[in-house]
């Protein structure tokens, strides 16, 4: 028989340790997993602080809610302080007892937690240069903290995490104070967009469950289904029961650009824009998981990214999507995967019909486009109308010697269509892509004989209004052909 004999495989601290700074945090991520503890405790305020001009710069992380004794602040610096298999309550958003080591280690080398529970202060702390030179898991334990940054701002129970050491905040300019400053804050103003969208559902309503602050300013949320707005067309709620909860999902449409602000529209396209923030939404506890991306099921396009489906799962699904330590990725399940596939094709419907709305009006019998729009041999094309009136009633100005000439010159004006630079440019940011606007005195005498020359066909006042305002540039000038074409009756 076969002797089995146990050998001790403790991690060395030093190696552990370190290589915990590299699961692939950004600091955005990172601030997330921290406020996720903070959410956790039940706090409903919750400051970010920072010093970014000092010679030891800091950032910190003070929220009000329930506190630490001593012995729970101790077992809450441990890494791997709980087991993911463990029944968490429905609020719980942990799940590896990791991420506030993991998280705080990723930007910084010394982290001090400090915390306040039945009038009674705390504070723990890692300094990673110490475990490196004893190679040992000691954590640093003050029964009474004094003169440590921010805890001034606690009233009541509640709990500071400090970051000092940010050497991976500080890495290019370690010596060069203004500089390096000026760094950290770029990197923070940077990570306010994704805390924005990753507690929005937190932070909405007349009386939010939670309140964030950056350096004393309120964060607002950015809901990125502009969900309140009045043109955003949204579904009902399904719900798919499966052995472990039910995953929840629901639809929506954005407005089109032209029926929102810029600002609005920029807010919702967030940095990455529209393109990159259509698709599935995930969220875990009302927490975002994965913000945009169609996980598979389907391309991105112009025409879609209107398109944005919110995905709902409890905690207790967190094997099941596979969520990693970060909480910023996840696998969709198969039977979910089903359902969402159907979705995604109602969906698209949806977004490419309210983009494409607009286009329609260019081919509309109704209308007299100066452009028109046709399918030869499977390409789209478009061309001048040579038959607008205002173009006809122009050349029958011209003596006939230069009618020709001049239809010449329309149709190498269609032949010269940028067509790759507006490929290019509606990839990016259709929306910023426009028509140029012209002033209604540069184009008057055009359209009063595109009038005179509809008038001339029996059509009335009305009809002639109809037919010219309803595309581009004309649309702009409606009040103006009115006024032209009331002038003209009186003639």
């Amino acid at each position: 028989m076969t002797s089995i004999q146990l050998a001790d495989a403790t991690p060395h601290a030093a190696s552990l340790i370190e290589g915990m700074r590299d699961f692939g945090y950004t600091l955005e991520t990172a601030m997330a997993d921290v406020i996720d503890n903070s959410v956790t405790a039940g706090s409903s305020v919750i400051h970010i602080l920072a010093d970014t001009t000092s010679d030891d710069p800091w950032i910190a992380i003070q929220d009000n809610g329930t506190g630490m004794t001593k012995e729970e602040l101790i077992e809450a610096m441990r890494p791997g302080s709980r087991n993911p298999l463990d029944k968490r309550f429905a609020h719980d958003l942990g799940r590896f007892g990791l991420g506030l080591k993991s998280a705080s280690f990723s930007q910084c080398r010394m982290l001090t937690v400090v915390s306040r529970k039945d009038d009674s202060t705390a504070a723990a702390t890692w300094d990673l240069d110490e475990v490196s030179r004893t190679n040992r898991w000691d954590v640093q334990v003050e029964d009474d903290p004094v003169a440590v940054p921010a805890t001034d701002r606690m009233a009541g129970s509640g709990t500071v995490v400090l970051w000092r050491k940010l050497d991976r905040l500080s890495t290019n300019f370690r010596h060069d104070a203004a500089r390096r400053s000026t760094e950290i804050n770029a990197a923070l103003s940077g990570a306010e967009h994704h805390l924005r969208l990753c507690f929005h559902r937190y932070m909405e309503g007349a009386k939010p469950q939670l309140k964030l602050y950056l350096n004393g300013r309120r964060l607002e949320p950015i809901d990125p289904f502009a969900s309140t707005h009045m043109a955003t067309q949204i579904g009902e709620e399904e719900r798919l029961p499966l052995s472990n909860g039910d995953v929840v999902t629901q639809s929506f449409t954005l407005p089109h650009h032209g029926r929102v602000t810029k600002m609005e529209w920029d807010e919702l396209g967030g940095p990455e824009g529209h393109l990159r923030s259509q698709g599935f939404y995930v969220y875990r506890e009302r927490r975002l998981i994965i913000a945009g991306g169609w996980l598979g099921l389907a391309r991105a396009t112009e025409l879609t990214k209107l398109a944005r489906v919110r995905v709902d799962i409890p905690n207790t699904m967190d094997a099941d999507w596979k969520i990693d330590v970060r909480k910023a990725s996840a696998q969709m399940p198969p039977v979910v995967r089903d359902r969402l596939r159907r979705i995604v094709e109602r969906m698209q419907g949806t977004s490419k019909r309210t983009y494409q709305k607009r286009g329609r009006k260019l081919v509309d019998e109704v209308n007299m486009p100066l452009w028109n729009r046709f399918q030869k041999d499977g390409s789209i094309i478009y061309r001048p109308n040579a038959d607008h009136p205002a173009v006809t009633g122009f050349i029958q100005t011209l003596p006939e010697e230069f009618r020709n000439g001049f239809r010449t010159c329309i149709t190498l004006l269609g032949a010269g269509l940028p067509v790759a630079a507006l490929h290019a440019d509606m990839l990016g940011s259709a929306e910023s892509v426009e028509a140029d606007r012209t002033d209604f005195e540069e184009i008057a005498e055009s359209v009063e004989q595109a009038v005179t020359t509809l008038l001339a066909t029996g059509m009335k006042k009305n009809e002639v209004l109809r037919a010219l305002c309803t595309t581009e540039p004309l649309i702009h000038h409606k009040e103006r052909i009115r006024a032209l074409l009331e002038g003209l009756q009186e003639k």
